[in-house]
């Protein structure tokens, strides 16, 4: 009674499963994770705060709550939700729709979005509506981060350079300002900039849980602290707000809602899709729980719920602090719980001591960040292998660096759709022939030695019939008729592969068969499953062919064609393929 009592809340509270069993020799492990992913969130945090077009600080604000709730509500123990690259982006592009007049508004819209995002997967989840990820395939995902994350590298220039330019999503417009500005470069900057790059990347060489971000902003501050490269036009954050943020509400603005919904949903697949494909890669390696698409999305959507109240702004799980995070050797959320205590007794005590923070240090954090995310192996895999997967990713990533960020997304999914529904609408078909000598039939175009009786042709589609693809197959069929020519008077149809026949399919077939029986020919229906034939039966096609031409299979059919099925052999199988249990 107790466990059945307690399911329901375990099914949605999954620290309930792994706290109340915490082995003591997962201490360790944990906090050593925590407090390795917490130091490198602190310099991300505040790096894609300033991203997403607001504060440093809100960065840590969205570091804090959203750990701790997704710690409690999701099913990963490794991944590490917060602040990341292209979500950043993504919320900057989206609130700039916006035209806000102040940082103040700026924020609301932030925090808005947040709770959009954090309403979308929230309900994604408790609708159990996990498979919608799924819509965005690998190659689009792949196009479009690989095309976001070198619009994220770009749009730091400003800040590594030192130079005055306008935020933009679109590579053409980088470029043009880049351009303008080429003769303003801040040559202590850009020196700055380039030493946060090389020491972040010099860490990993050195050890890859070394945190180099953090390195480089030590470096950074104490490089600034100790010169007058302020007074000579280095730009620092300057004075940083400590302590926990007030409560904030979002704007309940209809009309806000509505610009920023387009964005919230992008946000919601494109931050699940990612997050749930890490979680999925890092849960492989741990045997001793499963992983929920439906719980991820409720997690995700409470640490967004939680963000937008703490001034904070949308946050997912991010690529490399979750593998880190199990480098690092974390066991449970427990692992989450400590890098968001570590984050909360920075913003208490330590926020003061990131007042002389270069901004070039922050942008060599990003750019470091999404290099990683540029991939060049899947393009050229699928060249090889798949060119229409290829011309998918391409496009992706072209619309992506030339439109935008959520021009980019939204193309992809729209193509990913697309392309789901071409695919659909031409299934394969196979003209069957037997192999000499055997009763096995095989695709003619792939076997020429097959045998094949010039008064038949046997037809065999492969998925499922219906609306979209009807057109298709008929045409294939006619096409078939018209090349076998006038000795032709019999028809196979071999369902054994047809998974489903929706009403539009049954129509058309009803109809084909009344054409063909016009003109004399002798139609049998072979191999159909149970739903299938159960839809044959309810739209009266087993009448109209008549049961004494519906077989268990094609060597039935030829059997019978052949005279080598007796009487008795026909008793015994007379009428099993119309049996619901087979």
């Amino acid at each position: 009674m107790k466990s059945s009592g307690t399911k329901p809340f375990k099914q949605y509270l999954p620290i309930l499963e792994w706290l109340p069993s915490y082995k003591k020799q997962y201490l360790k492990n944990d906090i050593i994770a925590g407090l390795t992913v917490g130091i490198m969130l602190i310099p991300q945090g505040m790096a894609y705060a300033m991203l997403a077009g607001l504060d440093p600080i809100h960065g840590l604000y969205a570091s804090t709550l959203p750990l701790l709730l997704y710690a409690i509500f999701a099913s990963s123990r490794q991944l590490a939700v917060g602040p990341v690259a292209i979500v950043s982006l993504l919320t900057a592009a989206g609130i700039a729709s916006l035209n806000p007049q102040s940082t103040a508004e700026f924020l609301l819209y932030a925090v808005t979005l947040a709770m959009l995002v954090g309403i979308i997967q929230l309900g994604m989840g408790l609708l159990k509506l996990g498979f919608i990820s799924n819509f965005l395939s690998h190659p689009v995902i792949s196009g479009f981060t690989s095309a976001a994350a070198i619009i994220i590298g770009l749009s730091q220039f400003r800040h590594l350079l030192g130079v005055n330019m306008p935020g933009s999503d679109q590579i053409q417009v980088i470029f043009y300002h880049l351009y303008l500005n080429i003769g303003d470069i801040h040559g202590a900057t850009f020196f700055l900039g380039i030493l946060g790059i090389l020491i972040i990347k010099g860490s990993k060489k050195i050890h890859p849980t070394l945190p180099g971000s953090l390195l480089a902003v030590v470096v950074g501050i104490l490089i600034i602290t100790f010169s007058d490269l302020q007074n000579n036009g280095v730009r620092i954050l300057g004075s940083v707000p400590d302590g926990l943020p007030d409560l904030m509400l979002p704007s309940f603005d209809t009309s806000v809602w509505l610009v920023l919904l387009p964005i919230a949903l992008t946000i919601s697949l494109v931050g699940f899709a990612e997050s749930f494909a890490v979680a999925k890669t890092v849960q492989s390696k741990h045997k001793d729980y499963k992983l929920n698409s439906n719980q991820e999305l409720i997690g995700l959507g409470m640490a967004n719920l939680g963000a937008s109240i703490l001034k904070g702004f949308p946050v997912t799980g991010g690529f490399s602090r979750t593998a880190v995070n199990d480098q690092a050797g974390a066991k449970t959320g427990l692992a989450s719980i400590i890098s968001a205590l570590l984050i909360i007794l920075t913003l208490l005590f330590l926020t003061p001591l990131f007042s002389n923070l270069p901004t070039a240090i922050l942008a060599s954090v990003i750019i470091v960040a999404v290099i990683g995310l540029v991939n060049i192996k899947t393009p050229v895999e699928l060249w090889k292998r798949d060119r229409s997967d290829f011309w998918l990713l391409m496009a992706t990533f072209i619309v992506t660096l030339t439109g935008g960020i959520e021009t980019g997304i939204i193309a992809g999914f729209a193509l990913s759709i697309i392309l789901v529904v071409y695919k659909a609408s031409k299934p394969h078909m196979a003209r069957l022939g037997r192999i000499p000598g055997t009763h096995i039939f095989r695709n003619i175009e792939r076997f020429p030695e097959l045998e094949e009786r010039e008064d038949l042709l046997m037809i065999r589609m492969d998925g499922p019939f219906y609306y979209a693809n009807v057109e298709y197959v008929k045409e294939k069929i006619d096409k078939w008729l018209e090349e076998k020519g006038e000795p032709l008077n019999k028809i196979v149809f071999d369902c054994q592969t047809i998974t489903s026949i929706d009403s539009t399919a049954a129509h058309a077939l009803l109809d084909w068969i009344t054409d063909w029986h016009k003109i004399g020919f002798v139609v049998y229906i072979c191999g159909a499953k149970g739903p299938v034939r159960d839809s044959l039966e309810r739209w009266k096609i087993i009448d109209k062919v008549g049961h004494d031409y519906c077989f268990l299979s094609n060597e039935f059919v030829m059997a019978k064609l052949e005279g080598d099925i007796d009487e008795n052999e026909k008793k015994k199988t007379d009428g099993y393929t119309f049996q619901s249990n087979l």
